[in-house]
């Protein structure tokens, strides 16, 4: 079993936070491209992650950037990926909407919308068939769990018994679209009833809960070898895409949600049972950001890619 260190973690969503609102700056002064953010939901993205052991693969999507961060990705090289540089994890073919890890045991990130549910079962086979007690961890939102193909991927993981763990970060929106115009009810986890599949829903911006509950998952795939769904309730504070104005999202709702930011929820916890020092919280901000400036020092340093490398990693 895991155990989390809340210090550790208060510091990767620090990082992730960081990470992200740098890349909306650069984005600004037009030295990077637009890009998913997943500001307001890393404490899904560390207290899943966090739950796993390095023996386990990810499935990710468009908002990938917390989930590789939290499982330990340089974030100078994810810069330099999202910024076309060859010194980034896919030598700057990916963007920020196609990367992957091998080393880090990040398979892909999908920006088809629900891409990495279909292909979550074929690596999950792959698990089953070559044995071994590394699970597979697919991580989606609540728009690709209003697809057809949410419903043929859990249904084939319950059928062929594969050892996936499915987190639905609920993030209430879907684009530009409410969760409440595309769904009844407040969640997913009823879905998963259907099929056999055990679930359980966690405030997603409690990390210490997300992780407790991942713990309980992984464990549960692990040993059953079987899938389990993990719906994680959070929220977008940022736009759909950089840049956006968020001038479809209802105020109040925006208020509520930025009241539960989890950093800062995180922080108030560890303020009031004395395991954070006053000046700890602004170390950790200050580490961020110089992690942030040699982070952009290295991906503007880094080259284009040679044109000669147009055709190379296409096929295998």
């Amino acid at each position: 079993m895991t155990v989390l260190d809340p210090i550790r973690a208060l510091e990767r969503m620090t990082l992730i936070r960081a990470y992200e609102e740098t890349l909306v700056a650069l984005h600004g002064e037009q030295r990077a491209a637009g890009t998913c953010t997943s500001v307001g939901q890393e404490a899904s993205a560390v207290g899943v992650v966090s739950a796993l052991t390095g023996d386990d693969l990810i499935l990710t999507n468009h908002r990938s950037a917390g989930h590789l961060l939290a499982r330990g990705a340089d974030p100078g090289r994810l810069m330099a990926e999202v910024m076309g540089r060859s010194g980034g994890y896919c030598k700057g073919k990916s963007g920020s909407l196609h990367i992957s890890a091998k080393e880090l045991g990040v398979v892909l990130t999908s920006t088809i919308v629900g891409g990495e549910l279909a292909l979550a079962t074929g690596v999950g086979l792959s698990r089953a068939m070559l044995g071994g007690e590394g699970i597979v961890v697919c991580f989606f939102g609540d728009g690709a769990a209003c697809q057809g193909r949410f419903h043929e991927s859990l249904n084939l993981a319950a059928v062929w018994n594969l050892p996936v763990l499915y987190v639905c970060e609920n993030n209430q929106w879907q684009a530009f679209v409410h969760r409440r115009e595309t769904m009844t009810g407040e969640g997913f986890t009823a879905h998963a009833a259907p099929y056999g599949i055990p679930a359980e829903s966690v405030d997603g911006n409690d990390v210490e809960a997300v992780h407790a509950a991942a713990v309980r998952a992984v464990e549960t795939v692990r040993r059953t070898r079987k899938p389990f769904l993990l719906e994680t309730l959070t929220y977008r504070l940022r736009g759909h895409y950089e840049p956006d104005d968020q001038g479809y999202v209802d105020a109040g709702e925006l208020a509520h949600w930025r009241a539960r930011d989890p950093i800062a929820g995180l922080r108030r916890r560890l303020e009031e049972r004395g395991t954070l020092a006053a000046d700890a919280a602004a170390r950790i901000d200050a580490a961020a950001k110089r992690a942030m400036e040699e982070a952009v020092a290295f991906a503007e340093a880094s080259p284009h890619p040679d044109p000669a490398e147009l055709t190379s990693d296409v096929y295998a």
